[in-house]
């Protein structure tokens, strides 16, 4: 089944008109890239109740200036791009988190703090990756806190999967002695914010008006392939397509399975993106009234140069979808029992203009239902036909 939280098509699509708070501090829509500060730290979390902590007490001291201590586990400073002043109060901040047992490892927390910065409040992700240890090693408790610090709290909810799988990826260069630390771990860190976060606000700036047929091809899981462009665009597309889809919002995996099963058999043509020319050029491109009307906001999104407010209308997008679907799957158990009903949903799907997705996905949902396929059949019939129009307006 899926959820819906939006109401109307225009409460989804007006984010800036509805949500007045976005606006101040919940995502900033008027801030600018050049005006979004992004800061990371980096610390060591050591163990003190574990035997491993004796035989890292010299690394430590290295750096005893910058190591908070508390009862059991002690921090230390690895690198930060912080001011001086700020980096102890974060330290601080997540001395309490793990006082309290608020950071587990391998999982993101994200929460507001307040430093000696020119923000003063800004949203803060904080992960503890645990360092690995061999089958004949017992469990120290040691690993790596690391931090990302811009935008605000709201903004980076909105991108903690991809704030996850970032950190994550740091789990197989680190080790207690950072010697890769100037080398490869801080280049890394410094680009969180442009690859976790800027890869919807590029493809859009990229694709334009274009980002319609981008759209089409999530909810109807076209496959899309990428040419003529580097990696990092073609993974942009990749997490765009993979943000947009409806694909993982099926609570049952038996539904999950017969749309997968139902959308291979349809074999739907792949979308090809030259990305060679400028602008881009489309093969197999196909959209819908649906799509298109979300063009503007998308745009409008864009030149504010705000990802956080655009992951917020592509969020808004996939909502009024899933509302949509809520209510053709309502309208097809209602004409099981009404011919009145099926009039009715046959002119929803015309109004709602995306029919075409609608209908793909309630025909791989209901498979198994021998009158519900044949009242989607009905449907389809009824949408491929031009729609009547009055004497009075001929």
């Amino acid at each position: 089944m899926f959820t819906s939280q939006t109401s109307s098509f225009q409460d989804s699509i007006d984010v800036e008109e509805r949500d007045g708070d976005y606006d101040n501090d919940d995502i900033g829509i008027g801030q600018r890239i050049q005006q979004i500060n992004c800061y990371y730290s980096i610390y060591f979390y050591q163990s003190t109740r574990s035997e491993a902590a004796e035989e890292n007490v010299a690394w430590s001291q290295r750096r005893a200036d910058s190591t908070t201590c508390q009862d059991d586990f002690s921090l230390t400073l690895l690198d930060s791009s912080l001011p001086p002043e700020a980096e102890p109060q974060l330290r601080c901040y997540i001395s309490r988190r793990l006082s309290k047992g608020a950071l587990l490892g391998g999982m993101g927390n994200i929460a507001t703090v307040e430093l000696s910065i020119p923000e003063q409040s800004v949203g803060c992700y904080c992960c503890l990756l645990e360092q690995e240890s061999s089958p004949d090693q017992s469990e120290d408790g040691n690993g790596w806190v690391i931090c990302f610090l811009g935008g605000s709290e709201k903004g980076l909810n909105l991108f903690r999967l991809e704030l996850d799988k970032y950190v994550q990826a740091l789990q197989g260069s680190l080790t207690p002695e950072m010697e890769n630390l100037e080398s490869e771990i801080k280049p890394y860190l410094c680009l969180w914010y442009e690859e976790s976060v800027m890869h919807i606000h590029r493809v859009v700036q990229l694709l334009q008006n274009s980002v319609c047929f981008l759209l089409h091809a999530a909810l109807s899981h076209t496959p899309v392939v990428v040419n003529g462009s580097d990696e990092r665009t073609k993974t942009d597309v990749a997490r765009f397509i993979k943000a947009a889809s409806l694909q993982g919002l099926v609570q049952e995996d038996s539904a999950t399975a017969t749309l997968c099963k139902a959308l291979s058999e349809d074999a739907p043509t792949d979308l090809l993106i030259d990305c060679s020319t400028s602008p881009p050029t489309f093969t197999n491109a196909v959209s819908n009234r649906f799509c298109e009307d979300w063009i503007q906001a998308f745009l409008n999104g864009a030149e504010r140069s705000n990802p956080f407010l655009l992951r917020q209308i592509l969020e808004n997008f996939k909502l009024k979808a899933i509302q949509d679907m809520n209510n053709l799957k309502r309208f097809i158990r209602q004409a099981e029992m009404s011919h009145y009903a099926l009039f009715r949903c046959g002119q929803f799907l015309r109004s709602c203009g995306n029919g075409d997705v609608l209908l793909q996905n309630a025909r791989a949902e209901h498979s198994g239902l021998t009158e519900a396929c044949g009242i989607i059949l009905v449907l389809e019939e009824f949408l491929s036909e031009p729609p009547l129009v009055p004497a009075a307006l001929r």
